[in-house]
């Protein structure tokens, strides 16, 4: 009989069938992790340069970039989720790849406020940046997609001059791949309506700056001191935006003229007299009191979609991003690349105000979350390539850095993401 300790494998080597089935196992989870990349590439919003980068093959001395490229694939972020994804999370990355889908050249809609080119602004490296989320993916725009969700729709922004600038960075996304006899544009001093005859849809633009009603929205006054806001009334203003089928709002740089606002409550008629000067986001909380009851009155939300931009900052202190010798954003060409940087152009008790009201309405209303992702932005201003009472600026005035306009945004330009984010959320 052969001992019992002679029938043990020889020490150091494994038996047949282990190494058989550890091979196996390693088979198996070479397979499953080859599907798990292919899942991820096919379902993921890659970047284009992400793709070319999959499909280029390195030289031997470029291993290390290979590697660093490899591991940049695996994107863990989720699709856009306007419910789900916090978009004012997230980073502005330069890309000279990305292209404007249009440009003042292309567009003639575009008014001589934003046209930074045309007056003269020789950098472009502030139309090739795009905002990534951290926790998610932003498509990018798709006008033809923008355009069959509007098929048979009237879309109205309603606001200031940023909504306008959101108003028209939205006309010129679309307008360029509509055939020219199948578009028109009536441009207003109050009201402007861009018509797709091709999809039977409006896309519009209501001049409203305190959605309330003031002495000086329709009647401009040049002495902010003068002006007169009129809290408890909408409806003169509100009855040209009845039948709309998206309806989008801002309101906040005209209540910023000074610490209290003129506020009244009553008729106009008995002169304007009867005011009563209150706090700023006291009499901002009864202007957006007044239009909340409009809405959840007046609108039905199985027929209406309504969408409400935040604050769109000013950078008019250039010490709050830390360039203590500069002057507004005069010259500014880069964002700011500091964290969650927030200035004092942006007022959070305003922006405590319309996340109060927007939670105790009944109609629901989404979001444009566009005043993080504009903080960072301080190179996007006109600056000094813009007019001013109807004139641009001379090669003279360009030269004075106080007379930048550091509250409205070049076009092409940032709000073009805005708009990337409105239509995600569409």
């Amino acid at each position: 009989m052969i001992p019992s300790s002679m029938m043990k494998p020889p020490r150091g080597k494994l038996p047949l069938p282990i190494i058989i089935a550890t091979a196996c196992a390693l088979v198996f989870v070479a397979v499953l992790y080859a599907e798990r990349l292919s899942f991820l590439s096919s379902s993921s919003f890659f970047k284009p340069k992400s793709c070319s980068r999959r499909n280029f093959k390195p030289k031997s001395n470029e291993r290390k970039a290979e590697e660093s490229v490899n591991a940049s694939l695996i994107d863990d972020r989720f699709d856009f989720d306007p419910e789900e994804c916090n978009v004012a999370n997230g980073k502005w990355v330069f890309n000279r790849s990305i292209k404007p889908l249009y440009s003042e050249r292309t567009c003639p809609y575009i008014d001589k406020q934003f046209s930074c080119v045309k007056n003269g602004r020789l950098d472009s490296d502030y139309r090739h940046w795009e905002w990534q989320p951290e926790d998610c993916t932003l498509p990018r725009f798709n006008p033809e997609l923008a355009l069959k969700k509007l098929r048979g729709k009237r879309l109205l922004f309603v606001g200031d001059s940023l909504q306008r600038n959101q108003w028209e960075s939205f006309v010129c996304l679309v307008e360029w791949i509509i055939p020219e006899k199948k578009k028109s544009m009536k441009l207003g001093r109050v009201h402007s309506v861009f018509k797709v005859k091709e999809y039977n849809a409006t896309i519009e633009f209501y001049w409203a700056p305190f959605l309330v009603e003031s002495n000086t929205d329709i009647h401009i006054k040049a002495d902010p001191k003068k002006r007169v806001i009129k809290v408890d009334e909408i409806t003169e203003r509100a009855k040209n935006w009845t039948g709309a089928d998206i309806l989008v709002f801002n309101t906040y740089v005209w209540w910023m003229s000074g610490l209290r606002v003129n506020a009244l409550w009553g008729s106009f008629a008995n002169g304007e007299e009867g005011y009563e000067q209150l706090d700023t986001p006291v009499a901002y909380k009864l202007g957006l009191k007044t239009w909340a009851n409009w809405v959840d009155s007046t609108i039905n939300p199985n027929k209406t979609r309504v969408f409400f931009t935040t604050i769109s900052p000013t950078h008019t202190k250039s010490a709050d991003w830390g360039n203590k010798n500069g002057v507004k954003c005069f010259n500014e060409t880069k964002p700011v690349k500091k964290k969650k940087h927030w200035g004092s152009g942006s007022d959070k008790k305003m922006m405590s105000v319309v996340a109060h009201v927007l939670k105790n309405m009944k109609v629901p209303v989404t979001v444009i979350n566009i005043t993080q992702i504009s903080e960072y932005r301080i190179d996007g201003h006109s600056s000094v390539y813009t007019e001013t009472g109807g004139k641009l600026l001379t090669e003279e005035e360009k030269k004075d850095p106080y007379k930048a306009d550091c509250i409205h945004w070049c076009l092409p330009g940032v709000p073009d993401t805005w708009n990337q984010i409105f239509l995600a959320s569409l």
